[in-house]
């Protein structure tokens, strides 16, 4: 039984780490092309970005293989294969509900990281990245990124989820993490401004919270920024 859970989360790991080096890589190769120079002078802080994030993966992939074995060989976790086990309906709350969880849990504890004590010994390495770049996304101290790693996996024993629908979340997760990291803003401004790009996070919002550090907290959605004064608008990175 051990042997077969140290291998899921070496699989999972391994999985994490190349899921971070081809969306990063795919869109640090899209900046070069859009932003040619942009990341010119700062391979030394590119290479700490990866450094930092291949430790994040292994932290990430160790309880989300726990729950991969435990889902497959205990019937663990309320994840499930039939599209009619639940209403179709559900489909789309049950996204909603884990990126609403995730951004919440997100918000809170990125706030908490912001607390003196806690910026210095594991937040800060976060920030190092000035101006971030699309390695960034996963450039976590490993306090920090605990905090991160914890919550998909506690999701899916509380919360009924199609595996489609889950794999969507964490695609999510991944390609927002990297573009909000990018240093530019790609997509065009009538939809940044647009009603409903007035509630999502890009580049343009994100990049404000690395200029500034006190505010700008949230990961998906403006709800708990607007909710608590916190939101400071777009930059245009």
């Amino acid at each position: 039984m051990w042997f077969a859970i140290v291998l899921s989360a070496l699989a999972m790991t391994g999985i994490v780490a190349a899921r971070y080096a081809l969306a990063s890589g795919a869109f640090a190769l899209a900046t070069s092309r859009r932003r040619p120079g942009l990341y010119d002078r700062l391979g030394k802080q590119i290479g700490r970005e990866i450094r930092w994030s291949l430790v994040s993966a292994a932290i990430y992939g160790i309880p989300a293989g726990v729950v991969a074995w435990g889902w497959q060989e205990r019937g663990w976790t309320r994840i499930y294969t039939e599209w009619t086990a639940l209403p179709l309906w559900y489909l789309p709350v049950s996204l909603l509900i884990y990126l609403f969880a995730h951004d919440s849990w997100f918000y809170w504890t990125h706030r908490l990281m912001h607390r003196p004590r806690l910026f210095r010994i594991a937040h800060a390495v976060h920030h190092a990245s000035r101006p971030p770049t699309a390695w960034a996304a996963m450039s976590f101290h490993p306090i920090e990124a605990v905090t991160g790693a914890v919550v998909i996996p506690l999701l899916v024993f509380l919360v009924p989820v199609h595996v489609a629908v889950l794999a969507l979340v964490l695609t999510i997760m991944t390609v927002m993490g990297v573009t909000n990291h990018m240093g530019w803003e790609m997509f065009p401004a009538r939809f940044v401004h647009s009603p409903l790009g007035k509630w999502l996070i890009t580049a343009s919002h994100h990049h404000v919270h690395h200029q500034a550090y006190n505010c700008n907290y949230g990961l998906y959605f403006r709800f708990w920024d607007r909710l608590c004064q916190t939101d400071r608008g777009l930059s245009a990175p």
